[in-house]
C-alpha cells in the first residue's frame, strides 16, 4: 500500500481548522432551551409556528411580577409553638429555684415568679433576629391548629430581651431580681413560637400558583405567530412557555439536544470548509501558507467568540461588534477578494446568536461592502476615521430603512440602536493598533509600513542618493515603470514601488563600478570579465545584507534577490566568450544567484529594470525603436525561462509591455526648439 506522507503546512492547515471548529462549537450558546431567538415589540423573523400541543396563556411577566410582588407583602408566614420546649423550660425554673442556695423567696413567691413566666411563654416569645427589626415583623402569623390555617396577630409576641423586661417590671421586688440573678433564670428565656419554613413555602407556592392560574390555552395546531408578526408581550409569553414545555418533555429530550448539536457542527464546518476551498482555487498562495492561514483563522475566530460574548452580556451586543474591521485589517494585509469572502465567513458564523438574522446580515454586508470601497490602500491614519465614519453612516440608514419596512412605524426606530453602532465606529478607528499587533506576529507588511518605506527620507534612500546618485535615479525610473506597469494589471502597486525603490541597494558599496554613476573613467576597463562579473553580481548578495541590517521586510528584500534572477552578466559573459573562441565556457561564475521571480510585482521589476537601463544607451527614441527595444528584452527573458515560477499570463505580459513602450516614449519626447531673440540692426551695427 501507498503510504500517505503529510508535509508540514497541511498538518498546521488541518490543524487550526479543527481546533477553530473545536472552539467555536465549545462556546455557542446553548440552544436548547431558547429554540428561537426574538424580543418583544420586534417582528418574528421565522417561518408559521403552529402549536404541537396544548399551551397554556399564562400573564404576561409584568403582571405576573407585580402580582407576586402582591403576594409576598400581605403574605403570612407560618410559625407553630413548640410546646415541649415550653414545659421543658417551665420544669427547668423549678428545679432551678429549688436546688439554689440563698434565695430569699417563700413557696408562695417561687409558685408566683414560675406562673409569671408561664403567662409570657403562654403570650408568646419570638425571635425577631430573623425578621431584622421589630417594625419589620408580619402584622400576623398563621398558626396551624387541628390542620386549619388560624391567622394570629403578632402584636403581642415578645423578644427574649423584651420578656425579661416584661418580668422585672411585674416582679418589681429585690428579691425577685435576686431570685433571677442566683438561679440564672435568663439563660432560660428562648423562644417557644418558631418558624416553619416548609409549611410557609407550601403555602407561598399554593398561593402562587392560584393567582398566576393560566388565563386561557392555546389549542393543539392553533396559530401561534407568523412572519413578519411583532411578537407582543402576551405573545412572548406564549413562546416562553412553549419553549418551557419543550424543555421539560423528556420523552425525545436525547434526540432534540443530539440533532441540533449535530447541526450547528455541520454548519462550522461547511462555513469553514467554504472558505478553505476559495483559497485553494483562487488564493492558492495563501493556502499554502502556514501564516496566512492561521492569521486568517484565528481573525474569523477571535471576532465569533467576542459576539458571543457580547450577545450574552448586552441586548444590542451583536452591533458593537465591530465586524468590518476583519475586511480591513486582511486588506491591509492581502487582497480585497479575500477580505469580503474572510468578512463574509465571519458574519454567518455570527447570525447563530443574532436575535434578527435576516436584518443581521443585511446591516452587516452593506457595512463591509462600504469599508472595502472606502478604503482601497491604508496610508494614513485619517483614510481609516473616513472609512469609520462611512460604515457608521451606512449602518444606520440600512438600519432606519429595515425598521419603516418591517414595521411602518418610525417610532420603533430605537436610539439606543444608534448609540451601539456610533461605538462600533469608534472601535474601528482604533484597528490601527490591531494591525501594528498583527504585522509584528504573523510578519506580514501592511501598506502603511510600505508607504513609510518608500519615503526618500528613509535612511537607506538618502545614502543611495547621496553615494549612488545615477543608481538613484535610475531606482526612481524603474519605480515609476513598474508601478505604471503593476497598476495596470492589478498587482500590488505600493509593494513595487516600494520594492523598486530598494532594488539596487547593493551598490552602496562599490558605486563607481556601475555605468550610471561613472563620470568618464570606468574602473572595469583595469579588470578581467571574471573579475568584473563578480563585482557585479555581488551588489545581490550585498544588497541583502543591507536590507537584513536595516530590517527591511522579507517582500522587499525578495525584490532585491529576484530582481535580476538567474540570469547572467551579459557583457561580461559576452566579452568573456569573445576573448576565448572555442572554449566551453563555464557560466556560473556570470550568472546571478537568483531565484528567479516567483510573484508578478518581483516580475515587473526585472523587466522595468532591464528595459529602463538599455533604454539609456539607445541613440534612436523614436516610439518604434523604443517599443521594440522593450519586445526585445522582455522575449528574451521570456525565452530564457526567468519568468516560469512568477504567476504573470501572456495577456499581463504584453499589458507591460504596452506600458513601457508609452511611459519611456513620453520620457524620452523631443522638446521644442526655442527661437533666439533677433537683435535690431542698429544695435547689431555698434562696435
Amino acid at each position: 500500500m501507498r503510504k500517505l506522507k503529510f508535509t508540514h503546512i497541511q498538518i498546521t492547515r488541518w490543524a487550526i481548522f479543527i481546533a477553530a471548529i473545536a472552539l467555536i462549537y465549545y462556546f455557542i450558546p446553548s440552544n436548547d432551551v431558547n429554540r428561537y431567538q426574538y424580543e418583544v415589540n420586534r417582528p418574528w423573523n421565522y417561518n408559521l409556528l403552529t402549536a404541537p400541543f396544548d399551551i397554556p396563556i399564562h400573564l404576561d411577566s409584568l403582571s405576573a411580577q407585580a402580582i407576586r410582588d402582591s403576594l409576598d407583602a400581605n403574605f403570612e408566614p407560618v410559625f407553630y409553638r413548640a410546646d415541649k420546649l415550653e414545659k421543658k423550660i417551665i420544669d427547668e425554673c423549678t428545679d432551678r429555684l429549688d436546688r439554689t442556695e440563698g434565695i430569699a423567696l417563700n413557696r408562695s413567691d417561687r409558685r408566683r415568679l414560675v406562673n409569671e413566666i408561664q403567662k409570657v411563654y403562654a403570650t408568646g416569645i419570638m425571635d425577631f433576629s430573623s425578621f431584622g427589626q421589630r417594625d419589620k415583623l408580619p402584622r400576623s402569623v398563621r398558626m396551624i391548629r387541628n390542620n386549619e390555617a388560624i391567622s394570629i396577630p403578632t402584636t403581642h409576641f415578645r423578644s427574649p430581651r423584651m420578656a425579661y423586661a416584661h418580668l422585672d417590671s411585674v416582679l418589681s421586688d429585690q428579691n425577685f431580681r435576686n431570685a433571677f440573678a442566683q438561679a440564672r433564670l435568663t439563660d432560660l428565656l428562648q423562644p417557644n413560637i418558631m418558624p416553619d419554613s416548609a409549611e410557609t413555602e407550601r403555602f407561598r407556592t399554593e398561593a402562587y400558583q392560584t393567582a398566576l392560574a393560566p388565563i386561557g390555552v392555546v389549542q393543539q395546531g392553533e396559530r401561534i405567530v407568523d412572519r413578519g408578526d411583532i411578537v407582543t408581550p402576551q405573545l412572548y409569553t406564549i413562546l416562553r412557555s412553549y419553549e418551557q414545555i419543550l424543555a421539560e418533555r423528556g420523552s425525545h429530550e436525547t434526540v432534540s439536544r443530539l440533532y441540533p448539536a449535530l447541526g450547528r457542527l455541520l454548519f462550522l464546518t461547511v462555513i469553514f470548509a467554504s472558505l478553505y476551498l476559495f483559497l485553494y482555487f483562487y488564493r492558492r498562495d495563501y493556502y499554502s501558507n502556514s501564516s496566512t492561514m492561521t492569521f486568517l483563522m484565528l481573525l474569523i475566530t477571535v471576532f465569533t467568540l467576542f459576539t458571543f460574548g457580547m450577545s450574552a452580556t448586552f441586548t444590542t451586543g451583536v452591533y458593537i461588534v465591530p465586524y468590518t474591521v476583519v475586511p480591513i485589517v486582511v486588506l491591509v494585509f492581502l487582497d480585497s477578494r479575500t477580505a469580503f469572502f474572510t468578512y463574509l465567513v465571519t458574519i454567518l458564523l455570527c447570525t447563530m446568536v443574532s436575535r434578527s438574522p435576516y436584518e443581521f446580515m443585511v446591516m452587516q454586508l452593506i457595512a463591509g461592502i462600504t469599508a472595502l470601497a472606502s478604503l482601497k490602500e491604508l496610508s494614513k491614519r485619517s483614510e481609516l476615521i473616513r472609512s469609520a465614519l462611512f460604515v457608521f453612516i451606512a449602518y444606520s440608514l440600512t438600519y432606519a430603512a429595515y425598521e419603516l419596512m418591517q414595521t411602518g412605524d418610525i417610532e420603533r426606530i430605537s436610539p439606543r440602536m444608534f448609540g451601539a453602532l456610533a461605538i462600533n465606529a469608534v472601535f474601528i478607528s482604533f484597528a490601527y493598533i490591531l494591525i501594528f499587533l498583527l504585522e509584528k506576529t504573523f510578519g506580514f507588511t501592511s501598506r502603511v509600513t510600505l508607504v513609510e518605506l518608500s519615503d526618500i527620507n528613509h535612511p537607506l534612500l538618502r545614502e543611495l542618493s547621496e553615494e549612488c546618485p545615477g543608481t538613484f535615479q535610475h531606482s526612481m525610473a524603474v519605480s515609476n515603470l513598474a508601478t505604471a506597469a503593476a497598476h495596470r494589471i492589478g498587482a500590488n502597486v505600493q509593494l513595487v514601488r516600494t520594492g523598486a525603490l530598494y532594488h539596487d541597494i547593493g551598490k552602496i558599496s562599490n558605486p563607481a563600478f556601475f555605468t550610471e554613476n561613472q563620470h568618464g573613467v570606468n574602473p572595469h576597463d583595469a579588470l578581467s570579465p571574471l573579475q568584473s562579473a563578480r563585482i557585479v553580481i555581488g551588489h545581490v548578495p550585498e544588497g541583502l545584507k543591507r536590507a537584513e541590517k536595516a530590517k527591511l521586510p522579507s517582500c522587499i528584500r525578495q525584490f532585491i534577490s529576484e530582481h535580476h534572477g538567474k540570469g547572467k552578466a551579459r557583457f561580461f559573459y559576452t566579452t568573456y566568450a569573445n576573448a576565448h573562441p572555442g572554449e566551453k565556457i563555464d557560466e556560473a561564475p556570470f550568472t546571478y544567484p537568483g531565484p528567479n521571480p516567483r510573484s508578478r510585482e518581483t516580475s515587473i521589476l526585472m523587466m522595468a529594470d532591464s528595459v529602463e537601463a538599455a533604454s539609456r544607451s539607445l541613440s534612436d527614441h523614436s516610439p518604434e525603436a523604443i517599443k521594440s527595444l522593450v519586445n526585445k528584452i522582455i522575449d528574451s527573458q521570456v525565452a530564457e525561462g526567468l519568468h516560469n515560477d512568477s504567476p504573470l499570463s501572456f495577456r499581463d505580459i504584453n499589458e507591460i509591455k504596452e506600458v513601457f513602450a508609452s511611459r519611456l516614449t513620453t520620457m524620452y519626447h523631443s522638446r521644442i526648439s526655442y527661437p533666439e531673440a533677433i537683435k535690431p540692426q542698429a544695435e547689431q551695427q555698434k562696435p
